[in-house]
């Protein structure tokens, strides 16, 4: 008996990204698997979306989709990746767990919004010191420093600061958004690293000082023990978050690579962007690993991917190295 899976896509504005996955999946010609553009008609509570895998590219930003997605893996859909952990994750957390299982990070805290949030008043926050120890932290930080979101991506609302008086002022800027104070880490290498599956890892020489279209134009190479060190990282990281699909930025200081930024759930994949070597790759090794995936696709059970951490927490695993 035959059987057939489909594996879909949700994705927003991009293109190449997309329509090269479809292609490329389909081009293997495996019996039963066939990708095509995520259609959604109407959302049902309890009702199959008809996919065995989902590729998501955009619902970070559509909380309609999100909502689907997780109606979708509830009815066994393989969702790549697992939509209830990236509505629980966020970047600081990214660091803290990344504190307690050895991977280097840069010195950071958390900044409650400048603004109160919608719905509140200053009696909302009892529970908050004012003002904040801002002389601590500011010699825990250090300047220069970084400002940036919490949560979200796109090198969207991030400052350099060079000091309390500039940190204050671009703070006031910053609306009702949650912001996250890190450590400048002054870099002489610096890499961008897919991870796949949590497997297939794809390093790649990375200038963030560049202009955006020649950020992937780097005259620097890791050694072939540096190559390994950043992969066992990488492949560290995603293990215990659990993410099927997403980017490690590290920055090596001293010998030492440093997780800069890992919660890339939906990383840029456009081929105008990452340049076509690594364009191909992405393209080729998401195709091989969501056949997989549906390949594997059980009916009506969890087909998601859980990180080690949920597992650990559950198994009440003690988390540190």
């Amino acid at each position: 008996m035959s059987v057939n899976k489909k594996i879909g896509i949700l994705y927003g504005r991009e293109r190449s990204f997309p329509m090269a996955f479809i292609e490329a999946v389909n081009r293997k010609n495996i019996a039963g698997i066939t990708a095509e553009p995520v259609r959604i008609d109407k959302v049902v509570q309890g009702e199959s979306s008809g996919y065995a895998v989902i590729l998501d590219r955009i619902s970070q930003d559509v909380p309609f989709y999100r909502a689907y997605l997780k109606n979708a893996a509830l009815c066994g859909t393989a969702v790549i990746n697992n939509p209830f952990w990236w509505s629980a994750d966020e970047k600081f957390f990214n660091n803290c767990l990344a504190t307690r299982t050895g991977v280097p990070v840069p010195k950071t805290v958390i900044i409650p919004s400048r603004e109160l949030p919608s719905d509140t008043t200053d009696q909302s926050f009892s529970n908050l010191a004012f003002p904040l120890d801002w002389p601590g932290i500011f010699d825990y930080i250090g300047f220069p420093a970084y400002m940036k979101p919490f949560a979200g991506g796109g090198w969207k609302n991030v400052y350099k600061l060079h000091s309390a008086e500039e940190f204050y002022q671009k703070h006031a800027e910053t609306g009702q958004l949650v912001m996250l104070l890190q450590e400048e880490i002054v870099f002489t290498e610096y890499y961008r690293c897919y991870c796949i599956g949590g497997k297939y890892v794809r390093i790649m020489p990375y200038e963030p000082r560049n202009p955006h279209h020649l950020r992937y134009s780097a005259d620097f190479s890791p050694s072939a023990e540096r190559l390994q060190e950043m992969e066992e990282i990488v492949l560290r990281i995603n293990a215990w978050l659990g993410y099927d699909f997403n980017t490690v930025e590290l920055a090596v200081r001293d010998g030492i690579p440093y997780a800069i930024d890992f919660c890339n759930p939906a990383p840029d994949a456009e081929k105008s962007s990452v340049g076509e070597d690594n364009f191909n790759w992405v393209v080729d090794t998401s195709a091989e690993y969501a056949i997989e995936r549906a390949l594997n696709h059980q009916n009506d059970t969890d087909n998601l991917t859980w990180g080690k951490y949920l597992q650990y927490s559950i198994g009440h695993r003690n988390l540190t190295l």
